[in-house]
C-alpha cells in the first residue's frame, strides 16, 4: 500500500495543478476570478462545497490521530491541502503513516 499511496499523491499533485496552469493561462493570476468560478454554478459550489468539507474532515481526523497514536504531523499534510489539494493531502499523509 505504501508505493501505491505514494504514486496517488504524486497523480494528485500533478492532475489538479494541469488544470489550474490551463486556468492561469487563460485568466492569468486574478484569484478572485479562481474563487468566483469555484461557485460559479450549481454543479461548481457543490464540488467546492464538498471538498472544503472533506477537507476539514480530514484535517479534524488528522489531529485526532496526533493526539491518539502519535500519527504524523498535521502541519506539513495542512500545507499540501491549502497549496495542492486533498488529492495529494490524503494519499502523503497515508503514506506517512505507513513509514
Amino acid at each position: 500500500m505504501k508505493k501505491l499511496y505514494l504514486i496517488l499523491a504524486v497523480l494528485g499533485a500533478i492532475f489538479p495543478y494541469l488544470y489550474f496552469f490551463d486556468f492561469f493561462a487563460v485568466y492569468g493570476l486574478r484569484f478572485s476570478t479562481l474563487i468566483g468560478g469555484l461557485f460559479d454554478n450549481g454543479a461548481a459550489a457543490g464540488f467546492t462545497v464538498d471538498l472544503l468539507i472533506s477537507s476539514l474532515v480530514f484535517w479534524v481526523y488528522m489531529f485526532q490521530q496526533r493526539r491518539k497514536e502519535k500519527g504524523p504531523n498535521p502541519g506539513p499534510f495542512i500545507v499540501i491541502n491549502l497549496l495542492i489539494g486533498l488529492s495529494c493531502a490524503l494519499p502523503a499523509y497515508l503514506y506517512a503513516r505507513e513509514q
